[in-house]
């Protein structure tokens, strides 16, 4: 996909997933979140020594990044368009 379609799907997308009224399950959620931070070069993981002993949610983000580390922004970017197209109905 050309990188101005893929940007406009993945805008859209993320548009799509913010507005959902929709619940999705947690590891769906933490998809989103990894490939999300991943497309827009937010994937600063956090040392792991940061994450206090019972903050789950935190260690669930840290394991959903460590995922997704080293993939490619437009690898991310279609991932997360497959995830919202797949869980998120018009």
């Amino acid at each position: 996909m050309k990188d101005n379609l893929l940007n406009k799907a993945f805008e859209e997308a993320v548009l799509k997933a913010s507005e959902t009224k929709k619940p999705l399950p947690p590891d769906i959620m933490l998809l989103l979140y990894a490939y999300y931070k991943q497309a827009t070069k937010e994937n600063h993981i956090i040392p792991f020594e940061e994450i206090e002993e019972n903050d789950l949610r935190r260690a669930f983000k840290y394991n959903a990044m460590i995922q997704v580390k080293g993939l490619s922004i437009q690898k991310a970017k279609e991932e997360y368009i497959n995830i919202v197209n797949k869980y998120i109905a018009e």
